[in-house]
């Protein structure tokens, strides 16, 4: 009787050990958090029905700045898609905000539709702008083109991301992406760096706009050349601020370093 017993436990045994080696299925990757904010209830249930097809995002909303800011230091998103005209805070003093504690990509969403406002809110540290009315396709599209930009830099060699450019008074850490000027950190945008460790990569070459553009977007460029003027002209108030000329204009050709 004890032997049938101990048979009968056999095979459930190995049944145990079996399913003791079985892999451990790998964690899925989290989803993509995408802010959207905008104070019209009909525009937030627009966005998010176009981002929540596919259920490839997580995704919250705000209808004013003030819980626009609150809602990203908690959510922490990859994305913020912002409207300007907000009751509380202008768009743009959330965007301002916005970058003195996040990363995350800023795409501004609003019904200006002047060249003044796409210049401003590039200038506060915004990575796209769209008009409404708007595609929501498109929308779709452009956050997607945004989260393929890389968070570490542009494709450089994992020798050059190692090293620390050093340029007059400049430092570039590539590995840690901070600069320095007369051992001062500055408070540089992602692509506001990137255009930086473009030119410092070769000071004596000129880079003409196209190059600029195939280097620091790629294909995940959208706009016009002026955007790259904004960007420069953004990148020289930080680095120039003691006098000093970093990034010189080559007419008719493009920039290089100084």
């Amino acid at each position: 009787m004890l032997v049938s017993d101990a048979t009968a436990l056999l095979p459930a045994s190995r049944e145990f050990d079996n399913h003791s080696h079985m892999a451990t299925p790998a964690p899925a990757a989290p989803k993509p958090r995408v802010l959207v904010v905008d104070d019209a209830a009909e525009i937030r249930l627009m966005v998010s029905a176009a981002l929540s097809r596919d259920g490839s995002y997580a995704l919250s909303e705000a209808s004013s700045g003030t819980e626009a800011l609150d809602a990203a230091r908690n959510f922490r998103p990859d994305v913020v898609v912002l409207d300007l005209g907000l009751p509380d805070i202008d768009g743009v003093e959330v965007c301002r905000e916005l970058r003195t504690f996040t990363d995350a990509y800023v795409l501004m969403l609003t019904g200006r539709d002047e060249e003044v406002d796409r210049l401003v809110g590039l200038a506060v540290g915004a990575d796209d702008y769209m008009t409404k009315p708007f595609s929501p396709r498109e929308l779709a599209a452009r956050i997607q083109v945004l989260l393929r930009r890389p968070r570490t830099g542009t494709d450089t060699t994992t020798t050059q991301a190692a090293e620390t450019l050093t340029r007059g008074d400049l430092e570039i850490d590539m590995l840690a992406r901070e600069v320095h000027v007369e051992g001062e950190l500055l408070d540089l945008t992602k692509i506001e760096f990137d255009l930086l460790s473009t030119l410092a990569s070769r000071p004596e070459m000129v880079f003409t706009r196209q190059q600029i553009i195939d280097t620091v977007w790629g294909d995940d460029w959208f706009g016009n050349d002026h955007m790259i003027s904004v960007h420069i002209a953004n990148l020289r108030k930080k680095l120039d601020a003691n006098g000093t000329n970093h990034i010189k204009t080559v007419r008719g050709v493009g920039y290089r370093m100084t």
